[in-house]
């Protein structure tokens, strides 16, 4: 019986959040915890407020390119696609884990946390810049719940 009802409680059903637009399927408890509460990283605030601010006024002319070869490895020591292999699901549970790291004790930890959420903002500016976005396949929409996070985040809403 206990092992029917860890089962149960680990299944992740999807609904709708009051955050997604009609085409975005977020998890039910998912996206709204992690904008909730304070524990929001200083970097993570940093990084929204300079993506909004460059999306409004530059709308990303002059973008960097694509990620380096170290940035790749970085994302492969931790077990992360990049962003346009990415679903929406993912990038939640990643967000949740960059969260949590960058707020650890540990520096080694926090550093490459940091080193993460910096490599997906330059991810998600390139994709925007080159209109990736609307090429992109249903499935793998993690650049759409990164840019709903760091609006939300943002305070230039």
């Amino acid at each position: 019986m206990e092992e029917i009802t860890e089962n149960k409680t680990g299944l992740d059903l999807t609904s709708r959040s009051l955050l997604s637009r009609e085409d975005d399927i977020f998890t039910s408890k998912s996206f709204s915890a992690l904008v909730a509460g304070g524990n929001i990283p200083y970097i993570h605030k940093r990084l929204a407020n300079n993506y909004i601010i460059v999306k409004r006024v530059f709308r990303f002319q002059a973008v960097s390119g694509r990620i380096s070869a170290t940035e790749k490895a970085l994302l492969a020591k931790y077990d992360f696609a990049t962003l346009e292999f990415t679903t929406v699901k993912q990038m939640i549970e990643e967000l949740a884990l960059l969260q949590k790291w960058s707020l650890s004790d540990i520096k080694s930890l926090r550093d490459d946390a940091d080193s993460l959420i910096e490599i997906r903002a330059k991810e998600l500016k390139f994709i925007c810049a080159s209109h990736y976005a609307g090429l992109s396949n249903e499935i793998y929409r993690g650049y759409v719940a990164l840019e709903n996070y760091f609006n939300e985040i943002s305070r230039y809403r």
